[in-house]
């Protein structure tokens, strides 16, 4: 009986796996399970890339980032809004065929798109994962609550009341979706277990702890009984996963240990936050991990889902997979042994940390290939923008920072390159799978990272508890660092009433996590204070532990303009040689709006949020910058090819696909990231008739 179930597993893994794909179809995220970003379609090429038009546009209801990578199965297109709602459209027309969810209930989340698997649609909204009928969106009610499971199922007992979501699609692996999590960066963040769900029914199959329990392996890599500690949390997988189906292997890159900026309460190497995990897709069990930051103090999250390719070494071909990282390193390793393909060497590192902490003495750093974005250390302090009008007061800013390689944090302060946004992030590397090649579009800001004593103590005033839940974001002083992507709350008592506050505080709204795990009572204490009003102690037996050290804001390095303060470029794009390690080209990515009105075109390059498409025509097709263009580049060269502009700036990895002999591009644009204006529209080209 065990045999034949054991086939019967592996040929559903078979079927699942043929019977998704085809070549028409763009049927999962970023094109595949292998995450590559990669079409075997021809008819766009590089003779007709300046030729395309618009073949259609979709207006939604609603505005603001939508950061989804398209599917689309058998001529249906399925995505999902800035509200996080998910609808399908007729892929050839972009007319609507369905629409689902509430705008009202699910702000406390971008998505990244959704899956499908046998007829149905899985995505989430806010805590939970749908599972819709692909034809009607109507909820499938034989799936867990209704058609509904809370993503808090299987989590121990600390996480139930904590902030949890997902916006990036779980990976199926024949009939259980693994899912990735989004949770709170603070002292505050739930465990960020590895589960299984099955799609069918919804039932939990598997889970791997990131945190180990006593008697698994790296339990000892964290303070005794870290797992059930309320305080230590994270070490989640946000970014998605990709799969091995014929193996069975998933692999799961994850974010930090929380706090993210100060671990004196978490004294260890911190296993499995920052690995590459390997994962026995059908039980969970670990085959194997590299941690690619020790006991990280930075927030390097790995950021996007790895690439499965197959290199070539010594005339032997080799299943790989690569791995990008905020720190501008790709990472690559055998795919069943997780033996690392290039050499990676420990290299020392400062050990002076803040009071309490104890920094790790090492950290990986691959021979090959070389970093595909500055390091912080690389800096003299003349390097500052050539555009920049106060040149001597940046350049003296530099001076000032720590710039070492894993400067450990404190409170004079540390230049982070490539910044807490990469060098790589979510929109992920672009591959060809076959040839080895890997395309990774990078940022080069700077950010500087500064720690401040938590004058909070234990406070539970509305002062004290803004300090530990939102002063990160929005600064201690609530002015916010608005060219940074962080609003100012000074004066917001004029702009919105306490009601419509308090709602945000708990629910959350876009990439600003919700508090729902605090009592009404302490959320309103934190809503008067930001409102201006009286500061008054709240009432509580379990108030939140306070680390002593937390970091001033998320605050880009930046100049009087608000413009990038490093020297160019501040953005790039890179074709990588896997087989050798050594880059085929590389060249600035995108433009700066305000000079390109003085006539410097896209040789500064620029911040980008989404990945690039690759096709076996051999184009390089990508958005992501904030001069809402589209961009089309030969993947052989780098070469420009053509570019289209766009209603609204596109965040956003796009899509291509054929229906009915025609193949598509499309992408979706919702700006708003970067300062640009929000939009609301999906946009389709074609090669003209």
């Amino acid at each position: 009986m065990k045999i034949i179930a054991s086939l019967t597993l592996s040929l559903s893994f078979l079927l699942f796996a043929w019977s998704s794909e085809t070549d028409q179809d763009w049927s999962e995220y970023l094109g595949g399970p292998d995450r590559n970003h990669f079409s075997p379609l021809t008819q766009i090429n590089e003779s007709n890339a300046k030729d395309l038009k618009v073949a259609w546009t979709y207006s939604l209801p609603d505005s603001g980032q939508m950061q989804a990578n398209p599917i689309t199965v058998r001529g249906i297109l399925y995505s999902v809004s800035a509200s996080v709602q998910a609808f399908a459209l007729d892929a050839a027309t972009g007319k609507e065929i369905w629409r689902f969810g509430d705008p009202l209930k699910n702000w406390a989340s971008t998505s990244r798109g959704l899956s499908y698997a046998d007829g149905r649609i899985l995505y989430t909204a806010g805590p939970n994962l749908w599972a819709l009928e692909a034809k009607t969106g109507k909820p499938i009610e034989t799936f867990g609550d209704h058609g509904k499971v809370d993503l808090h199922t299987g989590l121990p007992a600390i996480a139930q009341n904590k902030f949890i979501i997902s916006n990036t699609p779980g990976t199926i692996v024949g009939d259980v979706i693994v899912m990735p999590l989004r949770l709170s960066e603070g002292a505050d963040a739930a465990p960020g277990d590895i589960r299984a769900f099955n799609i069918n029914t919804g039932k939990l199959v598997w889970s791997f702890h990131t945190i180990p329990y006593p008697g698994e392996k790296g339990y000892s890599t964290f303070p005794k009984d870290a797992y059930r500690n309320t305080y230590t949390g994270a070490a989640n997988n946000w970014a998605g996963m990709a799969v091995d189906r014929k193996r069975g292997i998933i692999y799961v890159p994850t974010g930090s240990a929380g706090y993210d900026f100060w671990g004196g309460n978490r004294k260890g190497q911190n296993l499995y936050a920052n690995c590459l995990l390997a994962l026995d897709a059908r039980t969970g069990k670990r085959l194997w991990h590299f941690q690619t930051t020790h006991h990280d103090l930075w927030d390097r999250d790995l950021p996007a889902p790895p690439n499965l390719i197959t290199v070539t070494r010594n005339g032997k071909r080799i299943d790989a997979v690569a791995q990008i990282t905020k720190q501008g390193f790709v990472f690559l390793f055998d795919r069943v042994s997780g033996k690392p393909l290039f050499d990676i060497k420990e290299i020392p590192v400062e050990r002076t940390g803040l009071p309490g902490e104890h920094v790790w003495p090492t950290q990986p750093f691959p021979v090959l290939p070389k970093p595909y974005a500055r390091l912080s250390n690389e800096i003299k302090p003349s390097d500052v923008s050539p555009y920049a009008k106060n040149k001597e007061e940046l350049s003296a800013t530099l001076g000032k920072l720590k710039r070492a390689w894993y400067d450990a944090p404190s409170e004079q302060g540390t230049l982070i390159l490539p910044g807490f946004d990469g060098g790589g992030e979510w929109g992920g590397a672009g591959a060809d799978p076959e040839k080895g090649i890997l395309y990774i579009n990078s940022n080069e800001m700077g950010w500087i990272q500064k720690m401040v004593k938590n004058k909070a103590g234990n406070s539970t005033s509305g002062e004290g508890l803004y300090q530990q839940s939102c002063a990160n974001c929005h600064g201690t002083d609530r002015k916010g660092n608005p060219a940074s992507g962080y609003p100012s709350l000074l004066g917001i008592e004029k702009k919105r009433d306490a009601k419509y506050i308090a709602q945000i505080i708990r629910n959350g709204k876009g990439m600003m996590p919700g508090f729902g795990h605090i009592s009404p009572e302490k959320q309103n204490a934190i809503a008067a204070y930001i409102q201006g009003l009286a500061s008054k102690e709240v009432a509580s037996t379990n108030s939140p532990a306070i680390v002593p050290y937390q970091m001033s804001g998320y605050n880009k390095f930046l100049d009087s303009d608000g413009l990038p303060g490093l020297s160019t470029p501040w953005g790039t794009l890179n074709a990588i040689d896997m087989n050798t390690g050594n880059y085929l080209w590389k060249i600035p990515f995108g433009s700066e709006p305000s000079l390109a009105n003085q006539g410097i075109h896209d040789i500064t390059g620029g911040e980008n949020y989404g990945g690039p498409i690759i096709t076996k025509s051999g184009l390089l097709i990508i958005a992501a910058t904030k001069d809402a263009t589209l961009r089309i580049y030969a993947s052989a060269t780098g070469k420009l090819l053509a570019s289209y502009p766009l209603p609204f700036a596109s965040f956003a990895t796009p899509s291509t696909y054929m229906v009915n002999g025609k193949q598509y591009v499309v992408v979706t644009c919702g700006g708003t990231k970067l300062g640009t204006p929000k939009g609301n529209l999906v946009v389709a080209f074609s090669v003209k008739s």
